[in-house]
């Protein structure tokens, strides 16, 4: 080799050590869910980003908190469901546990109190599961970069639920979702199904749904328990 050659060897060094100081880094990610398709669905979506590497998974409370402490991954995808019934003890678990892992909430529950209790354990982000994949995405690329992140249905009554109103009672059922809310204001107005769903422009059984719903929550077995329930709480006027 010429004198010539060995000159430029450190030259070609220092470029490649450049090119991969520069090369982005690959966010880790932990999925935890009860629902293995889940888990599959957002694992086929982060295997089609660069720059995204699903490094573990867990389907139990206990798992999820050993599966985060052996990975440490940058962000923890999971469902509050699995934490138990929407108790976000294991968020602020493992917020404590993990403070270098941003947690982002995916669940299907559409809950002020749920939502507010994840954020106030430590959550940065908080996705409903319809979510479409690039909101997934963008929501786990946020959490790694340590901003915070909400879906754009909560983010519409966000500011209210972090800071009420002066004088604004809370609502008495926050186990209800904004959807289930309008719905049960109808009732106690003594609307009937069919009206709620022609007012909203929805599938009657969309609005029957909702009702059941709404009753299995509040714990009531008809319509008539609902009402006065309702009207007792001061809504429907």
């Amino acid at each position: 080799m010429t004198q010539v050659e060995h000159a430029a060897l450190p030259s070609l060094r220092r470029g490649h050590d450049i090119a991969v100081l520069h090369r982005p880094a690959t966010v880790t990610v932990v999925l935890a869910d009860t629902q293995p398709a889940i888990r599959h669905g957002v694992r086929s979506v982060l295997e089609r980003v660069d720059g995204v590497s699903v490094v573990g998974e867990a389907s139990t409370s206990s798992d999820v908190l050993a599966e985060t402490m052996r990975c440490q991954p940058d962000v923890l995808v999971i469902d509050v469901d699995t934490v138990g019934a929407g108790n976000c003890l294991l968020v602020e678990q493992i917020t404590r546990a993990c403070p270098e892992t941003g947690i982002l909430v995916f669940s299907a529950l559409d809950c002020d109190a749920t939502v507010l209790a994840a954020i106030r354990a430590g959550a940065r982000g908080y996705l409903l599961k319809n979510a479409d994949p690039a909101q997934i995405v963008r929501g786990i690329q946020a959490v790694a970069a340590g901003e915070f992140l909400i879906g754009k249905t909560i983010a519409a009554r966000f500011g209210t639920l972090m800071h009420p109103v002066a004088g604004q009672p809370p609502y008495p059922f926050p186990q209800l979702t904004g959807k289930e809310r309008e719905v049960l204001d109808r009732i106690a107005a003594g609307r009937s199904n069919v009206a709620i769903a022609r007012e909203f422009a929805l599938a009657s059984k969309t609005i029957s749904n909702r009702v059941s719903s709404i009753f299995a929550k509040l714990g009531v077995a008809d319509r008539a328990q609902a009402i006065v329930l309702a009207r007792d709480a001061g809504l429907g006027r």
